[in-house]
């Protein structure tokens, strides 16, 4: 069997070489931006639909009047949560001072959770306004509570673009919801 002819370089396809690779096709969906509202339309919003799913179905760890807190379907690291307003928003300054104090609220919670449930070292708190500021769905606000452990940025993100999780989500969730504080 002869090798394929070369064509400026082009046929390396199925030629093996020294990389392995950890295939994650799961993550096409949030890259191409599929579920992502494209304005601020309610429909399609995924922040609007997760309420509306059981807590198990949509991830969410707890649920309080104005918002919610729930985990990331696509996390930074294990345990990464977010607090949502129920109300489709997009902007910090276009929350009422109601929903701005249980965000808040809900953000301490998540912290002594995830403190009871995996005992991180620090956590990275914030949100990402507008698609050039980051968030990846800009048109509903939502503010991350990313728990971190010293050393957690391996080789892995940084050069290999994978992220090891080595909790599955359902099993996040259940965990969390356990060592979530009462009011």
């Amino acid at each position: 069997m002869t090798e394929p002819e070369l064509v400026d370089g082009a046929d390396f396809a199925g030629r093996p070489d020294a990389f392995q690779r950890l295939w994650t096709p799961h993550r096409m969906v949030y890259i191409g931006g599929e579920g992502k509202p494209a304005s601020d339309a309610e429909h399609h919003c995924p922040f609007c639909d997760i309420p509306k799913q059981s807590d198990r179905d949509g991830l969410i760890v707890s649920r309080g009047e104005l918002a919610f807190t729930v985990l990331n379907l696509y996390p930074y690291n294990p345990g990464h949560l977010m607090v949502v307003p129920y109300r489709h928003v997009g902007d910090y300054t276009d929350l009422s001072a109601d929903e701005a104090a249980e965000v808040a609220l809900l953000t301490q919670r998540a912290m002594a959770a995830l403190r009871a449930a995996a005992r991180p070292q620090g956590f990275n708190i914030g949100m990402n306004q507008g698609t050039v500021g980051g968030a990846g769905i800009a048109a509903h606000l939502h503010q991350h509570v990313v728990p971190r452990w010293g050393g957690d940025m391996n080789f892995m993100p940084v050069i290999g673009q994978t992220r090891v999780l080595p909790q599955l989500l359902a099993d996040a969730r259940e965990q969390l919801a356990a060592h979530w504080p009462e009011a």
